[in-house]
């Protein structure tokens, strides 16, 4: 296995077994349930939002190894980001899971989601790991529906 295979194989294994802001966020001033019916995973996701900016977030729910990493990872990168980059940050990381350049204006930086790079190679696992962010974004736009990757 690769350096970067190793490193992909131990982060995602260090948030999937201690899993970051897995919560319930009281006092959360948005929420949304997801499901990936492929996989059998599901997540809700808690924001809370104060002029604009994620104070916190969290989420809670079942998945596999890379659901739950994602979702892990996902809250520790978007705490204390507005909502503008929290969208932008979206953007890029669903870009990279799918495999296509990251040219866009207002590309972000992805730091350690960049673990998942490898994942546009397995494209059923790919709603895996949008999940929990498109039950985000679901959760700042206020959609009352769970969100599903079907």
């Amino acid at each position: 296995m690769s350096d970067v295979g190793q490193l992909y194989q131990e982060v995602i294994l260090d948030h999937y077994k201690r899993p970051r802001n897995f919560r319930k966020l009281d006092g959360a001033s948005r929420n949304a349930e997801g499901y990936n019916p492929l996989c059998g995973d599901k997540v809700t996701v808690y924001a809370k939002l104060e002029d604009g900016v994620v104070r916190d977030i969290s989420f809670q729910g079942s998945g596999c190894a890379i659901s739950t990493a994602s979702a892990s990872m996902m809250t520790t990168s978007l705490k204390g980001r507005t909502l503008a980059e929290a969208e932008a940050l979206f953007a890029s990381f669903h870009r990279l899971v799918t495999g296509q350049p990251d040219t866009a204006p207002g590309r972000v930086e992805l730091g350690k989601l960049a673990v998942f790079s490898g994942i546009s190679e397995f494209p059923i696992r790919v709603k895996c790991a949008t999940l929990a962010w498109h039950t985000l974004h679901a959760a700042l736009e206020r959609k009352g529906q769970t969100v599903s990757t079907e």
